[in-house]
């Protein structure tokens, strides 16, 4: 498995913004945004993909795995 399948990617719609925004909370504070659903869930494994390499670039520990765990439930 790879590293980046350990955290949760979140697309959803924002009214406020009126696009869709990706995020993957505990990795990537910000995100990425865009007019197609598809497009911005690509972005984002693209962007997380990015976080874990400049993670071990700098010599950091990944954050703890955001995966598995029931996230739409708690909201």
């Amino acid at each position: 498995m790879k590293d980046s399948a350990r955290y949760v990617k979140i697309v959803a719609w924002s009214e406020e913004d009126q696009c869709y925004v990706g995020s993957s909370p505990g990795l990537i504070y910000g995100g990425c945004h865009g007019e197609e659903e598809s497009a911005v869930f690509e972005q984002l494994c693209t962007a997380v993909e990015e976080a874990i390499a400049l993670y071990r670039a700098d010599g950091k520990s990944l954050p703890p795995a955001t995966s598995g765990r029931d996230y739409a439930n708690k909201m």
